[in-house]
């Protein structure tokens, strides 16, 4: 009975997780299709369908998505908006979210932040700690060469690759981020995850377990809400119990 409440306790965990990144794409689609519903032309449009596809997402909901975007179809008007502030032990946070209500949103960042430990600063009171950068991930596997990858992802344009573990983490100056992820996709390379993201240049430290905890709470409570997109913060935050 228990270990059947908790496979189902997980799958409800997972199909609430999976919905939620349905949520975020969809206002993905649906912004990026602003400047054209049609992919080949439009390559953040293109991206966002990748991700979507890769999530399972049904053509419908896609295409839905499209046509909301374009005016086609009656839908809601998402605005970008970025968020800038402290976590706990002065950790540079930022958060970037698609709201059709940027009061809502905005009150929502603000308490979550006082409520964990942070404080909302002043637009540029961190972002000067990042860099906006394209991050490509290829999964590692047995045939592929790592100098080959490294050579064909400068020769594309890329500024950088990183050797993690399980992937290589190729990095691009944002404006070059679509040419680099098309050619190394048209080079036939399986693209793990791929995303424009702020990259710390300064890294903060943090070693108190508590402040640790509450850093993570903030974190995923931000991450949970379907108006936050994508939180980006200075630290390498370790796992906790």
């Amino acid at each position: 009975m228990g270990r059947h409440g908790t496979i189902a306790g997980r799958k409800s965990a997972q199909d609430a997780r999976r919905a939620a990144m349905f949520t975020k794409y969809t206002r993905q689609i649906i912004v990026a299709a602003k400047d054209g519903g049609d992919p080949e032309f439009n390559s953040s449009l293109r991206v966002a369908i990748d991700k979507a596809k890769a999530i399972g997402m049904p053509n419908d909901n896609i295409n839905r998505a499209i046509k909301k975007g374009t005016g086609e179809l009656a839908g809601e008007s998402y605005e970008e908006l970025l968020f800038e502030g402290y976590g706990p032990s002065g950790v540079a946070v930022i958060v970037e979210a698609l709201t059709d209500n940027k009061n809502r949103t905005a009150a929502f960042v603000r308490s979550t932040f006082d409520k964990n430990g942070g404080n909302l600063g002043t637009p540029g009171c961190v972002s000067y700690m990042f860099s906006r950068k394209g991050v490509i991930f290829i999964e590692k596997t047995d045939i592929l060469d790592e100098d080959t990858v490294m050579m064909e992802a400068l020769e594309a344009g890329a500024e950088d690759m990183i050797v993690n573990q399980d992937n290589f983490e190729v990095r691009t100056e944002a404006t070059d981020y679509h040419s680099v992820l098309e050619a190394l996709k048209a080079a036939g390379y399986e693209i793990a995850e791929s995303e424009v993201e702020f990259i710390p240049s300064m890294e903060s430290k943090v070693d108190d377990e508590s402040a640790i905890k509450a850093l993570h709470k903030l974190i995923d409570t931000l991450d949970d809400n379907d108006d936050v997109q994508r939180v980006s913060y200075n630290c390498d935050l370790p796992d906790v119990e």
